[in-house]
């Protein structure tokens, strides 16, 4: 799990800087539609919609675009879309398990875009069922480390509220729960005081498999084409690329 974590919290930081921002609004904004729309516009009785809204604010989306969404939403204001979930499921360049996560308007539209990639990337669609069963849903919070905060501490926090485990991943920590106790592992982390960049509901794989820095830029490759959709929301994959891989891809791309 650690692998894919560090991957996720890499791409999590990446985010920030990246020149795609644009579609990265477009997504989080997106995400707060769909989360009025399913569970009301009250913060206090949503918390999908209180993490939708965090995250956007954390990646520095304009309140405009905030309350825009939040009215759309709530029928507020005109032009909001359809959205459906839909899931992909596939195997990527060295057998690689994905699973792709669309919210879309347009379901023809999406499934094209899936398709391209996997095809360009040496992957292929598979049946539904087929991947899925490989991964596990679980609830996943980033911790930034900050001040003279520890594992234990982060541990004792979320420990009752039904965390699994605490893992380092270096520049922070690592909250791992079953996805319905997300909540309340939230809620235990705001209670004692304690920030969180991100938390979230994820699929983590059961296995994974070890790649090279080849193999880790064949992948790689396959899911950023998927990310530059505008109806993927989200690519999971059952690949770990250690540090020193992830390092020399990182070198590669500084050149």
């Amino acid at each position: 799990m650690s692998g894919h974590s560090k991957w996720a919290t890499t791409k999590h930081q990446k985010a920030v800087v990246d020149a795609k921002r644009s579609k990265l609004f477009a997504k989080l904004v997106k995400n707060i539609e769909v989360a009025v729309r399913t569970g009301g516009p009250d913060m206090a009785g949503n918390p999908t919609l209180v993490d939708a809204v965090q995250k956007a604010k954390k990646q520095s989306v304009p309140n405009d675009n905030i309350d825009r969404a939040l009215k759309r939403g709530s029928g507020q204001e005109a032009g909001a879309a359809d959205y459906q979930s839909i899931m992909y499921e596939g195997y990527g360049p060295g057998g690689i398990a994905v699973l792709v996560e669309c919210l879309t308007d347009n379901r023809n539209r999406a499934a094209s875009d899936v398709r391209v990639a996997f095809t360009r990337n040496g992957g292929n669609l598979a049946d539904p069922g087929s991947v899925s069963y490989l991964f596990h849903r679980k609830g996943i919070v980033i911790v930034p480390k900050e001040g003279d905060l520890t594992e234990d501490t982060v541990l004792d926090a979320v420990l009752d509220a039904g965390a699994d485990e605490v893992n380092d991943l270096g520049e922070a920590f690592e909250v791992v729960s079953e996805a319905t106790d997300l909540v309340p592992v939230r809620t235990a982390l705001q209670a004692a005081g304690i920030e969180y960049d991100s938390a979230d509901s994820l699929f983590v794989p059961a296995l994974q498999v070890q790649v090279d820095v080849n193999g880790a830029r064949r992948i790689l490759r396959l899911i950023d084409m998927l990310e530059d959709s505008d109806d993927v929301q989200n690519v999971f994959a059952n690949f770990d690329a250690s540090d020193d891989v992830m390092a020399e891809l990182e070198a590669e791309d500084a050149e």
